[in-house]
C-alpha cells in the first residue's frame, strides 16, 4: 500500500489544530487530523493507497487538492510518497 502525504496549504482553523506548511504521512487510518477534515479526505486517501490516480485541472495525477468542510478554512494538498 502506497503511503500519501498530506501537505496544510492554508489553516484559519477555529481550533487551532493544523498550522500552514504542517505535513502527515499516511501509512494507515486514523491520522492526526480532526474527524470532520479525515471524513471529507479519507476517500481520496483510500485511492491513492491503492494506485489510482485523480481528476486533478485538466490532467490525471496521483495527488490531490482538498478543503476543510468547515468553510475552507484548512486546505490541503495530498500527494503519494514515491520511494
Amino acid at each position: 500500500m502506497a503511503k500519501v502525504k498530506l501537505t496544510i496549504t492554508e489553516s484559519r482553523c477555529r481550533c487551532g489544530y493544523f498550522r500552514t506548511g504542517q505535513e502527515f504521512i499516511i501509512e494507515d487510518l486514523c491520522p492526526p487530523l480532526c474527524h470532520e477534515l479525515w471524513h471529507s479526505i479519507y476517500p481520496l486517501v483510500y485511492a491513492l493507497q491503492n494506485g489510482a490516480s485523480l481528476d486533478y485541472g485538466s490532467a490525471r495525477a496521483r495527488q490531490f487538492d482538498a478543503a476543510c468542510p468547515d468553510g475552507g478554512r484548512v486546505r490541503l494538498h495530498g500527494e503519494v510518497c514515491e520511494g
